[in-house]
């Protein structure tokens, strides 16, 4: 009996008797026809609001009238994540970087201890200047092997 079934259940998907089934976005629709988003749309009285509820229109709403942001790896909805992303990572590499190069530069000195309590502003200010090209420094130093360390200097906890 089981096989007739599973025999049934081929045919039917074989032959196309089965309804397709369209898989959406989590029930979203395009914000320009959402009714709630045209109620907010239609309150907007200054010109910037109408601009931002226009670029808004092109996104995809819920049953709240809000845009919501599609990270599913769909090239269509690429620039909803990826631009906001590198510019974070960018951004975040660079507090990284600079940090990383004024602790390195006040490393030498016979103060440095004192240099990560009260900092040295002129140094930090260069430090954060000269990270802005962090990633082309990153990769120089990978290159050249003083971003990272052999295997014997790193210190590993007896288990």
């Amino acid at each position: 009996m089981r096989r007739f079934f599973a025999v049934l259940l081929s045919a039917f998907l074989v032959l196309g008797f089965a309804p397709v089934a369209h898989a959406d976005i989590g029930g979203l629709t395009p914000c320009a026809e959402n009714a709630r988003f045209q109620q907010r749309a239609g309150t907007a009285t200054t010109t910037q609001a109408k601009r931002r509820f226009e670029m808004y229109s092109k996104a995809l709403c819920g049953t709240d009238g809000l845009p919501h942001l599609i990270v599913d790896g769909r090239w269509s909805h690429a620039g909803e994540f990826i631009i906001p992303a590198i510019a974070f990572l960018y951004i975040t590499g660079t507090i990284g970087w600079a940090g990383r190069t004024y602790l390195q530069a006040v490393a030498t000195r016979k103060d440095a201890t004192m240099h990560e309590i009260q900092i040295d502003v002129p140094l930090a200010f260069k430090s954060t200047l000269a990270a802005a090209s962090w990633p082309l420094a990153a990769f120089g130093e990978l290159t050249s092997g003083k971003l990272t360390q052999a295997d014997s200097k790193i210190t590993v906890s007896p288990r």
